[in-house]
Order: structure tokens, then sequence, then C-alpha cells
């Protein structure tokens, strides 16, 4: 298998020697010593990857991604900023000039390593995305991309209120911004976790970064051409806003937040749902207890009724058999037979009793059913 090919750019020897050391024995290596060398060989080496230096002369990395970016040639080449400074506000600039990582000097093996595999991943996972669109020959919101902006956003509302499953909540919303020829990635928040999605196959590190770092700079954070719209539990960065049409620009705004208000209600409906139906299970479980231990109780009582009735029988049979013979006077044998009678009504006066708890739990056994219904 051959090696991904990756060219550092840096004015620094030192830097470059650090970078090869690490790097050379899992990667194809190419180097370039300034911004100009960078874009004179970078076509002919074509790089997956580009280590890019930010403070270099005659031309910084901001300069040089930029060239590299508007290059048709070159647009698509993963591009990651090495600096000694890593400001929120530097690391705008770099993705604004179109980078997809970002690393602060001095870093660590295992750091440019785990972003590199990161970047790596990005790639391979956008080429499938390629393949499947090569592939396809028609998708499920085909009727929205041809239908109006109104008639976009009202199919969407119609066919998210079926969805039961939040990765599906989310490929549907990418479609419905893809709708109106936009580019999205999105994070979703539940369950004390983060799932990214991404029109163009996978959030790059830089954009996973971003959303936490602006998740907490109000409902709006434009930075054009883009525009990040926040909620608790939904977040859209919208990645290509049609700066050259004002009009349609000012509509996208107000759509955008709209449809993630919606999107963000059905994420609601949807965990919503998920809870009561664990709740419903367990309520199921503590019922089918119920029940096993009410029947079990059932069959004692049974038991011992029968054997009650037993008991009885055989001490009449035996009081009728023996008393005769006992030599006992009329009011002793009449007092006997009253305290046998007497300890046979109180057995079928609990026996009554007994009648009565089993049709309790009966009744409770029905009520627990009803409300499993």
């Amino acid at each position: 298998m051959s090696k991904h090919i990756i060219l550092a750019v840096d004015d620094e020897p030192f830097n470059l020697e650090i970078i090869e050391e690490i790097l050379e024995d899992d990667y194809q290596l190419h180097f370039a010593s300034n911004g100009p060398e960078c874009l004179s060989v970078v076509e002919g080496i074509a790089p997956e990857v580009i280590l890019l230096d930010v403070s270099m002369p005659d031309m910084d990395g901001y300069e040089v991604c930029r060239q590299l970016k508007s290059n048709p040639a070159t647009a698509d080449i993963m591009v990651m900023f090495v600096s000694a400074r890593g400001t929120i506000e530097e690391r705008i600039e770099g993705y604004n000039v179109g980078a997809e990582d970002y690393i602060v000097k001095p870093f660590a093996k295992e750091e440019i390593k785990a972003k590199l595999n990161s970047l790596f991943k990005v790639i391979e996972e956008r080429k499938q995305l390629e393949r499947q669109v090569e592939d396809a020959t028609e998708t499920a919101f085909n009727a929205m991309t041809n239908s109006s902006e109104m008639g976009n956003i009202v199919q969407y509302i119609e066919n998210i209120g079926h969805l039961e499953d939040p990765a599906d909540l989310a490929k549907a919303l990418i479609q419905c911004i893809k709708g109106f020829s936009l580019k999205s990635c999105i994070a979703f928040r539940y369950n004390d976790k983060v799932t990214h999605f991404s029109s163009e196959g996978a959030c790059s590190p830089m954009v996973i970064e971003l959303f936490e770092l602006l998740y907490c700079k109000g409902r709006l954070y434009e930075f054009p051409p883009r525009i990040l719209v926040n909620y608790p539990k939904i977040s859209l960065l919208i990645l290509n806003l049609p700066m050259n049409d004002p009009e349609k620009l000012g509509r996208i705004r107000d759509h955008i937040c709209f449809i993630v208000s919606v999107t963000e209600q059905q994420l609601d409906a949807i965990l919503t749902k998920r809870k009561l139906q664990y709740q419903k299970m367990q309520l199921q479980r503590a019922f089918s207890l119920v029940r096993d231990k009410f029947e079990d109780l059932v069959g004692v009582l049974n038991l011992s009724h029968e054997m009650n009735e037993a008991i009885f029988r055989d001490l009449q049979d035996e009081f009728e058999m023996r008393i005769p013979h006992m030599g006992l006077d009329d009011d002793q044998e009449q007092y006997i037979y009253k305290k046998v009678d007497d300890t046979i009504l109180r057995s079928v006066a609990r026996e009554d009793l007994l009648t009565d708890v089993k049709r309790a739990f009966f009744d409770i056994e029905q009520d627990l059913q009803q409300m499993l219904e």
C-alpha cells in the first residue's frame, strides 16, 4: 500500500527536520522553504496534505493557502496550519482562507500524528461520498431541490414528522439546506454527547473546534461567507452564503433560523418518545414481576384453602366417630359440637377474606394492563 503524500512548508530548516524525524517512517514527505516554492511545486507533487507554516517572509501561510484554495487544481488539498500562536482570531483567519486544521508549535509527536490521521480519515470519507454521489441517480429529496424556497421548507417539515432517529433527522436537515444550494456542517448535542454531520461527508477538525469555541457566542455568529446558528441542542454552520446577492442572503438568514428551530423541536420530540418508550418498557417489566408474584400468591392461597377443607373434613369425621363413645352427657357433647362449628365458621370467614384479597389483586392487574395500553 502506497504511503500518503505530505508537503511540509517552513522557512526554518530546523522545523522541517523535526517534521521529517517524526513522520518519515509513515508518510512520503516533500519539503518547501517558502510560499512561492510551495506554489511552484505543489501540482507536480500532488500532496494530500500540506503542513503550512503561518509566519514566513515575503508570503505568509494565509496567502499561500488562499492561492491554493483559489486554484481548482489544488483546491481540494487538505491544509494544516503550523503556528507558534493559536488564538481564536488566528484560527478563524486560518479557516477563512480554507484550512482544514491548525496545530500550535511546539507539538508532541502523538498530537501531529493524531491530527494527520483525522485529516486522512476525512479525505477517505469525502472520496466515498463522491463515489456515492456519482453512482446515485436520485435521492429522497429531489422534490425539495426542485421546489421553491418555501416549498422546500414546508416539505422538509412534513417529512421530518415521522422520523424517529436523530441521525436521520440530521441527514434530512442537510438535504433541506442543499435545496438552497448551500453547503453545511451540523452539531447535535444530546445525552451528554456531540455528533457531527456534514454535506461534504465529514466535518474537518477545525470545524469541530469552531463548533466548541463559538457555541457561547450567541444565536447567530457570522464570519462571511459563513454563518453559525446556535440552538441548545443543534448548531448549523453554513459554508457558502450568497454574499453577492443581498436579497437572497437576507431570506436565507431568516430561513435557517426557522429551520433549525423546527428541527430542534423535532429532535426534542424524538428524544421524548425514546424516553417514554424506555419508561413503558420498565413499567412492563414491573408489571410482569407483579403478575408473577400475584400468581404465586394465588397458588399459595388456593393450596391453603384445599388443605383447610381437608383438615376440617377429617376433624368432623373424627368427632362423629369418637364423641358418642366418650361417655359424655348431652350438654358436653353439644358444647364440643358448638366449638367445632364456631371454628369452621371462623375459617370460612378467613376464606372469604382471602377471596377479597385475590379480587383486589385482580383489580390491580387490570389497572396496570390498562396503563400499558
